[in-house]
């Protein structure tokens, strides 16, 4: 049932191209919480050759995902057929939070459609690759993107996207430092 690959193949990236929405996974080091986040938006995620994925960090309630990623690294990405023939994709690897400020940004970014509230891209080496079949999945249909995210940023201004991910983006909710005080201003573009 289930098969490990050494690669992203062209068959595995037109079904990650295909879904609508993917889960985001990642611990602290010891103890604390598991955090599972959903993502939409199929433009935010891109395969960026047969072992590095990334996607677009928009702004949001939490900081899990980038508190973990840079106390361990580790993150699992997960794709589910709601369509189509039954399928589970997994992606565990190694995680990386990457910043505006950061070399590379401006590069990285390019792979993503237009957003607002762009907090940071995670990057993923991914070192297992593995699907599964996916039978219990029931079907569901994919009406359309919920754009209340993109909303909410654009109605902010910058004082108030600072002062927002000042209160929420600072630590997780196991006190795991997330963003730095530097990185709380928005970024002045958006992808």
């Amino acid at each position: 049932m289930g098969k490990i690959h050494d690669r992203i193949s062209d068959r595995l990236r037109e079904f990650i191209q295909a879904q609508p929405v993917y889960f985001v996974a990642t611990a602290p080091e010891q103890g604390g919480h598991v955090n599972v986040s959903p993502k939409g938006y199929a433009d935010t995620f891109a395969v960026l050759d047969d072992t590095t994925v990334a996607y677009l960090d928009l702004d949001g309630s939490g900081v899990e995902t980038i508190s973990h990623l840079r106390q361990n690294g580790r993150i699992t990405v997960m794709f589910c057929a709601f369509s189509g023939p039954p399928n589970i994709l997994r992606l565990y690897g190694t995680g990386r939070v990457v910043v505006p400020e950061d070399p590379g940004f401006s590069d990285l970014i390019k792979n993503f459609g237009p957003h607002p509230g762009v907090r940071s891209i995670i990057v993923v080496d991914c070192d297992r690759i593995s699907d599964s079949c996916g039978f219990s999945v029931p079907f569901m249909s994919f009406d359309e993107d919920r754009t209340l995210l993109d909303e909410w940023a654009q109605r902010k201004d910058v004082q108030q996207k600072r002062t927002y991910r000042a209160r929420n983006n600072r630590e997780s909710i196991d006190g795991i430092p997330g963003l730095y005080p530097e990185e709380t201003d928005p970024v002045t573009h958006h992808s």
